[in-house]
């Protein structure tokens, strides 16, 4: 029986409304928490007399230990069912900001880290896994963009909390504060667990736990390969436009600090925009790699002219809604392209794989393109999100080249 055919009853609105709604507030609360430490660096660095290198091997070690998780929670959701997990890794989250509260020394910030990596390893097995078994197929999409925004959402609340906090209670006040939101999303998902409950042995026996080759055949769908790359060099982009490219813009163009501050913010507001859209046109999934080919051709476009033409200051900010808003767009067919790749027996290993590229593409990142920031190559920070781009649109493509419709072998 296929995936799609579990769903075939066709839950109501409703209810998919509320799912979508439960697993989204918990997506938002890791992106959240990714972003915790960054803003307060400058305090952190007084307080523990760390450099900036030091405090950016904190986010390295974080970024490495949810990369290794995120493959691994995958089995785990497969084989307990993704609600306990989700649970889990919420609990986790709470625990590293309230011990990055009391951090005493360095060392206590890097174990906080490396629990808070644990804690947000889990979110894409067990979100996925949710959304494809019990989201009608046609809501998909959807699904897909309403996770997409709430995660960028994630992403602005958590500076526009922390830094207004940090300033007038002090940053271990603001890190409590961030372990605290944890505790609350974890509540409200814990008085409505109802709506998680997933069936294990109901999906496994209807999907065939016992798969030929194992359960680690699925490694060898070229297509999984394929996603993991494009995740990896997705989440390369993503990087350089959170941490590099808004500074590169503003000493292109000598844009006041004003507005470079305002680039990544508006960024992420427009991207969450352009989700909206692209659930739309993720209703029909054959045109998904056609969808993420034209948004990420629009966005490499705008980036080559933002770094090689010469306009008013006043417009960069512009350029990056602009740029976020076509990314935006690829959002909910980036995903759907994972799922059309996906056995349906291994849901939570397929999507624990492929997302740990996410990981480590943000771990990657910063090692090449802080580099050119370093020597001063502006132009070629921005050029080079031009060209992670541009291998996205390839990427993307090679998936439906190489994907196996006939993703569970047949028993001979």
């Amino acid at each position: 029986m296929s995936s799609d055919s579990l769903s075939s009853a066709s839950p109501p609105v409703s209810s998919d409304v509320k799912l979508i709604g439960l697993v989204g507030l918990a997506h938002a609360v890791s992106h959240f928490s990714q972003l915790l430490l960054a803003p307060l660096f400058p305090w952190l660095k007084d307080a523990f007399d760390v450099s900036y290198t030091q405090l950016g091997a904190v986010l390295t070690v974080f970024f490495v230990v949810s990369c290794v998780v995120q493959a691994a929670s995958g089995f785990i959701v497969d084989k307990l069912g993704p609600r306990p997990v989700l649970f889990v890794g919420l609990a986790l989250l709470a625990l590293a900001g309230f011990g990055y509260a009391i951090a005493q020394n360095y060392w206590m910030l890097l174990g906080a880290a490396v629990i808070a990596g644990v804690g947000n390893g889990v979110f894409h097995p067990v979100d996925y896994t949710l959304f494809n078994r019990k989201v009608a197929p046609t809501r998909l999409g959807h699904a897909y963009s309403v996770h997409g925004i709430t995660g960028s959402l994630g992403w602005a609340v958590a500076p526009a909390l922390m830094v207004p906090l940090a300033l007038a209670f002090g940053w271990r006040v603001a890190l409590a504060t961030g372990g605290g939101v944890a505790v609350l999303v974890l509540l409200v998902l814990w008085l409505n667990r109802s709506v998680l409950s997933l069936e294990v042995k109901e999906v496994r026996s209807a999907t065939g736990a016992a798969t030929a080759g194992g359960e680690f055949a699925f490694l060898g769908i070229p297509a999984v390969w394929m996603c993991f790359g494009f995740f990896f060099f997705y989440a390369m982009a993503l990087s350089v436009v959170q941490t590099f490219a808004p500074s590169a813009a503003g000493h292109l163009h000598q844009v006041p600090v004003a507005l470079i501050a305002m680039c990544l913010t508006i960024y992420m507001v427009a991207s969450a925009g352009g989700m909206v859209v692209g659930g739309f046109l993720a209703s029909d999934p054959a045109r998904c790699e056609r969808v993420v080919g034209a948004g990420f051709g629009v966005a490499a476009a705008i980036a080559l002219v933002l770094a090689l033409a010469d306009f008013a200051p006043v417009l960069v900010p512009v350029m990056f809604g602009a740029m976020g808003f076509a990314s935006g767009i690829a959002g909910p067919s980036r995903d759907l392209l994972v799922k059309r790749s996906t056995p349906a027996n291994a849901t939570g290993r397929v999507y624990g794989v492929v997302y740990a590229g996410l990981d480590i593409g943000q771990a990657v990142a910063p090692l090449i393109f802080g580099r050119l920031m370093d020597h001063g190559q502006y132009a070629s920070v921005i050029v080079g999100l031009a060209v992670v781009q541009g291998v996205l649109i390839a990427s993307a493509f090679n998936v439906r080249r190489v994907r196996r419709e006939a993703l569970v072998p047949a028993s001979a």
